[in-house]
């Protein structure tokens, strides 16, 4: 940490009551993230018709064990 950082702490964060400093905290979390949402690349994002393909996928593939386990268990 920082002088300054640690100094502004002492003098200034340490005298807030624990609302003030959750406020606080939530201020400067806040603003460090903002900037960075432009960061997210939407190619990466699952569309609705992706999620739709991978649960059908995923619901044959169950079928498709299930009843090979069935078949060798008769």
């Amino acid at each position: 940490m920082s002088n300054k950082a640690q100094e502004i702490y002492s003098q200034v964060v340490c005298n807030l009551s624990p609302t003030e400093r959750l406020c606080l905290a939530t201020l400067i979390l806040n603003e460090l993230v903002e900037p960075n949402l432009s960061i997210i690349d939407q190619s990466d994002t699952w569309t609705e018709q992706d999620q739709l393909d991978l649960t059908s996928f995923s619901l044959e593939y169950a079928t498709s064990i299930f009843s090979e386990t069935e078949e060798t268990s008769l």
